[in-house]
């Protein structure tokens, strides 16, 4: 069973994590809205390290409002950017949280 699903708000956590990692920057503590489950694969941070042994770890794909994450430019209320974040870099978002 995943811990999200379609439709759940979710916020990226900003774990302090050496070496390359797959979330930028500009999308860690930001709030966004579950739109699929992925599956489960092992984790790419591991795998880049060659620990191959690793437990498989839950893929979502989220998506933010862009006009949420780069506050400073004109953009469209409808424009989102979707992404695909594994599971330990999430958590629950409250309601109150902005989302797309």
């Amino acid at each position: 069973m995943t811990r999200f699903a379609a439709g759940d708000l979710v916020q990226v956590l900003a774990l302090r994590k050496e070496g390359h990692v797959r979330i930028p920057h500009y999308i860690r503590h930001q709030t966004g809205c579950v739109t699929e489950y992925c599956g489960t694969y092992l984790n790419p941070e591991d795998l880049a390290v060659g620990k191959t042994s690793g437990p498989a770890v839950d893929l979502y794909r989220v998506a933010f409002a862009q006009r949420l994450l780069w506050l400073d430019d004109v953009i469209p209320a409808q424009d989102t950017l979707v992404i695909e974040i594994y599971d330990h870099w999430l958590t629950p978002a409250k309601e109150t949280d902005h989302a797309p």
